[in-house]
């Protein structure tokens, strides 16, 4: 299972996000060993809006992963410019949508203060 955590601060403000785990989705759907659309789905959503933060809002992140565990940290130096928060917002949504279809033990997405 993935588990995503959006961390935000006590205004409500975005600080960083986690996200932990493989989904295996196409373990248990195909008999045979299948790409896990699930899996690269999220991977995509969460990369992708890492990359818009710093590429294209110009964001300060401090991100670390490791691709075998499933595992990504991106933490914001500071409080982010709307647009930003709008991508994060955008981010939240897609992938809430995907634990929706797909269902919460492949995916599950909750909110941590900090």
């Amino acid at each position: 299972m993935t588990t995503i955590v959006i961390r935000k601060d006590k205004n409500d403000s975005y600080r960083g996000f986690l996200c932990m785990g493989h989904a295996q989705y196409a373990k248990k759907h195909f008999f045979r060993a299948e790409p896990d659309i699930l899996c690269a789905a999220i991977s995509m959503m969460v990369i992708s809006t890492i990359n818009s933060l710093e590429e294209l809002a110009g964001e300060k992140l401090t991100v670390t992963s490791n691709e075998e565990t499933g595992f990504i940290r991106c933490d914001f130096e500071g409080v982010l410019q709307e647009k930003s928060a709008f991508l994060m917002d955008s981010m939240v949504f897609s992938l809430e949508n995907l634990s929706k279809k797909y269902g919460g033990q492949y995916l599950q997405i909750r909110f941590e203060e900090v």
